[in-house]
């Protein structure tokens, strides 16, 4: 049998997120992580990935692209998405204060009046603040 690359964008939005979750444990088992993908999302994470240090354990909330959003705040969650071939995996509440930093979306209405904001396309700036939590770069 040969096997054929899918195309990501005929995914639906269920295979998109096992698509991701598949991509992102792949790149974390490099760093000592095992991921469990969790059936039902359990205090907003997705999926918690365990160290092998026996210590450290996340509990990840999976996005298709840079998310932020008031019903994760306090809650010692992860966020982790790609962009640009890389995969980030950043503290939310670390990321909402570099997002209000570095751009202006806390003052949106989206951020002001839904309490969520996305991107595709973060600013170079944002990004630069964000190189640390780029999985696999040092």
């Amino acid at each position: 049998m040969r096997y054929q690359r899918i195309n990501y964008s005929a995914l639906n939005s269920r295979q998109k997120e096992i698509y991701n979750f598949q991509k992102v444990a792949a790149e974390l088992a490099d760093f000592g992580f095992n991921c469990i993908k969790l059936a039902d999302d359990w205090q907003g994470a997705d999926f918690l990935a365990y160290h092998l240090d026996g210590v450290t354990t996340l509990r990840v909330q999976l996005k298709g692209r840079l998310t932020i959003d008031r019903k994760y705040l306090t809650k010692s969650l992860h966020i982790a998405f790609p962009y640009s071939d890389a995969w980030y995996l950043v503290p939310h509440d670390e990321l909402v204060e570099l997002v209000g930093h570095h751009c202006n979306w806390l003052n949106t209405s989206s951020w002001q009046e839904k309490g969520h904001y996305s991107s595709k396309s973060p600013s170079q700036a944002l990004l630069g603040a964000l190189s640390h939590f780029r999985i696999g770069q040092d």
